[in-house]
């Protein structure tokens, strides 16, 4: 559980410092649109890890920093508290079942396997965010977990 504590506690750290850093870029909408799903893809994740419907969060939709922020702060309290209520009697083991965005297809995953799923998309796609940073003659932003762990 520890590790899951720490990926976690990564995850809000790095959408932090994209967040800080896209507020100082002109025009990058682009950036801004991925970011805003890696937070709603957060957000559908924990949806299916309690039991609710994940068919209304839209994964990709227009967003500003505005949004971005409001989801950052949002989706860090809902998962501290999932976290904290594994660690009261859940199981990381305990499978979920759910369906797609679209509705079509059904699933069983266990919590373990969504929870390292939502760490490692969004890592994924702060790369990318990175990528496109550098390629507009920007610098990316230091989003390693080594650097989180020297300065946490």
């Amino acid at each position: 559980m520890q590790t899951i504590r720490n990926m976690f506690k990564q995850l809000n750290w790095a959408n932090e410092r994209i967040l800080a850093h896209l507020r100082t870029q002109d025009n990058n909408e682009q950036a801004v649109r991925l970011f805003a799903h890696i937070l709603r893809a957060e957000q559908v994740w924990l949806a299916r890890l309690t039991g609710k419907d994940s068919s209304p969060i839209a994964l990709w939709s227009d967003a500003n920093l505005t949004d971005c922020s409001r989801w950052i702060e949002e989706n860090k309290e809902n998962f501290q508290a999932y976290l904290a209520a594994i660690e009261e009697g859940g199981s990381l083991d305990h499978v979920i079942e759910y369906k797609n965005q679209a509705g079509t297809s059904s699933y069983s995953t266990s919590v373990r396997d969504i929870l390292t799923h939502v760490a490692l998309h969004g890592q994924y796609h702060r790369g990318q965010i990175n990528s496109m940073l550098r390629a507009a003659g920007g610098e990316p932003v230091s989003v390693d977990y080594i650097v989180f762990a020297r300065e946490d």
